[in-house]
């Protein structure tokens, strides 16, 4: 295998810190700044692995001398072991433990802000070993919890709401085949509103299009005895979303929106009054969503959205058919 720009790169950097007459919380700090270089704009997974080489030698410099620079050369090795693409449950793992040795030293030595940072991230591993059967999904949600003491919608809207977005997608999970599958879902919805309340389209408008969307999303599943005013409201709720989704700047995210919009309308009928008339009219709307969701999706490579989208436009035209 020829060793790529970027491989080469890393091997010249660690040679070049050995030899430098820094001193050694220099080469420490260098180390671990050339390694987030990587881990924020990596363009493949040897890009990852060049970062965790470079916090390798960084934790390994640290002794027990830096202990804070050990704890965040052990958390960006985390990190970027979350990051490589993997269905196997090995990195995870691995990160995990790295954030259990890392969050102590972190909790006596860093600030605020970056233990919450830190803990975003840990509950997003523990998250993603849940159905591993290795993490608990109430574990994830106490470390997202914990975060949220710093990331205040005051202080850091940002970081508030993708934390709010996570606890939900957490309670969505639980809910399934739960006896308490009413409450979980519920607690999803009452989730994303909560942010909502502070999460504006003006000061936040990507933050404000992700919530919005996918409390559509959990309404549009929630059990209720009133399923069609759930699916009015999802569907209000993907509207707001697509005042900032466009096909033009965010076209993914407008794709995966209008998919779900045309779910909401295959299912509701053309008149709430009268739902025996069916839905020939948001059909044909389903449809054109659909279409269209299903010809960005492949424009983009996103084969697999693209073949579930391709079935059921096979399955709206059945109905569309068998309805005349």
């Amino acid at each position: 295998m020829i060793p790529s720009i970027t491989d080469a790169a890393v091997k010249a950097a660690i040679a070049a810190i050995a030899s430098e007459s820094a001193s050694t919380k220099d080469k420490i700090e260098m180390l671990i700044e050339m390694a987030h270089g990587f881990v924020k704009k990596p363009k493949t997974a040897q890009d990852l692995w060049n970062a965790i080489a470079l916090y390798q030698q960084a934790e390994k410099l640290s002794g027990e001398d830096y202990l804070l620079l050990k704890a965040r050369a052990k958390v960006g090795m985390a990190g970027a072991l979350w990051a490589i693409p993997n269905d196997a449950e090995d990195l995870l793992l691995q990160a995990k433990g790295l954030y259990t040795e890392a969050l102590p030293a972190l909790q006596e030595f860093a600030s605020p802000e970056e233990i919450a940072e830190a803990q975003m991230n840990y509950g997003l591993v523990l998250q993603s070993l849940v159905p591993f059967n290795l993490a608990r999904i109430a574990d994830s949600i106490q470390v997202y919890q914990e975060a949220l003491r710093v990331f205040t919608w005051e202080k850091y809207p940002q970081e508030y709401a993708i934390l709010h977005n996570n606890i939900a997608i957490a309670y969505l999970s639980m809910s399934s085949g739960s006896q308490q599958q009413y409450l979980f879902e519920g607690l999803a919805v009452q989730t994303f509103e909560a942010a909502l309340k502070h999460i504006n389209i003006i000061d936040h408008p990507r933050e404000y299009a992700m919530l919005q969307n996918n409390l559509g999303n959990a309404l549009q599943y929630l059990p209720s005895s009133h399923p069609l005013d759930n699916l009015v409201r999802a569907i209000a709720a993907y509207d707001e979303a697509l005042k900032v989704r466009n096909a033009k700047y965010t076209p993914l995210e407008y794709a995966n929106t209008i998919a779900n919009k045309a779910n909401a309308l295959f299912n509701l009928p053309d008149d709430l009054n009268k739902p025996e008339t069916g839905n020939p009219q948001n059909l044909r709307q389903a449809r054109a969503y659909y279409q269209q969701a299903w010809e960005i999706f492949t424009q983009h490579r996103q084969i697999e959205q693209a073949q579930v989208v391709a079935q059921i436009l096979q399955d709206i035209e059945t109905e569309i058919g068998s309805k005349g």
